[in-house]
């Protein structure tokens, strides 16, 4: 296997360092979507509405951030 120079090496973890914020970043936007939806149905009462609406707007929050991540870059 030939040997990588510096600046592939930095190409690659900038990559693996992007992919992983991308990953994070989704992850989190729907967990804080069934969180909140989850404790709002309890305290209101409405289950399971909004913890089905909060975890939809969880995912369009984290499509949303995966667009601007690939617009920064």
């Amino acid at each position: 296997m030939p040997e990588l120079s510096k600046k592939e090496k930095r190409e690659i973890l900038k990559a693996m360092g992007l992919m992983t914020q991308i990953g994070f970043t989704v992850v989190a936007c729907v967990v804080a979507g069934v969180l909140l939806g989850n404790f709002l149905d309890g305290w209101l009462s409405t289950s399971p509405w909004l913890l089905i609406f909060f975890t939809f707007a969880g995912c369009f929050a984290g499509i949303k951030s995966i667009i601007d991540l690939a617009k920064k870059f």
